[in-house]
């Protein structure tokens, strides 16, 4: 099923609330680098492209001003492509080795005591990101250790 372009930024933002920034998981996945890009994005690329159409309208005159919105509209869209690739990203199911990982972080934390049932026999990135949320602040960092 197809999402609208809107849903899927939205998807990608809570989707970049929900994963767990944390330093174990970055060599292991991209949503570490995406997410600070994108948030990076967001608060850069706003004035980025506000001062590229002032400077270039101001220095070059108006008869540049389509150039320079053009310029401006690619710096806003970084942002938001980030958000799209996280909105698609988490969607997407695990692949097998992935898949196997989860089950087996899922199977050795309800070994210690987490009480959550299994989302699904098919899980995807943004259920991997709950279960290691999960993972960082009901468990013990022993715990927590041991699988990184």
């Amino acid at each position: 099923m197809q999402k609208s372009l809107i849903s899927q930024v939205q998807l990608g933002r809570q989707y970049a609330k929900e994963w767990p920034m944390r330093k174990e998981l970055a060599p292991m996945f991209a949503e570490f680098r995406v997410i600070k890009a994108t948030e990076f994005g967001l608060t850069v690329m706003p004035m980025l492209a506000i001062f590229t159409v002032f400077f270039q309208t101001s220095q070059l005159g108006m008869e540049y001003l389509p150039q320079a919105i053009a310029i401006a509209l690619f710096f806003l869209s970084l942002p938001v492509q980030g958000l799209l690739w996280l909105g698609k990203r988490a969607d997407t199911s695990l692949n097998p080795s992935l898949n196997s990982w989860y089950n087996d972080l899922y199977h050795k934390m309800v070994a210690n005591g987490y009480d959550t049932p299994l989302a699904s026999r098919k899980p995807n990135y943004r259920q991997l990101a709950k279960l290691l949320t999960d993972m960082f602040n009901k468990m013990d960092k022993a715990f927590t250790k041991e699988q990184f």
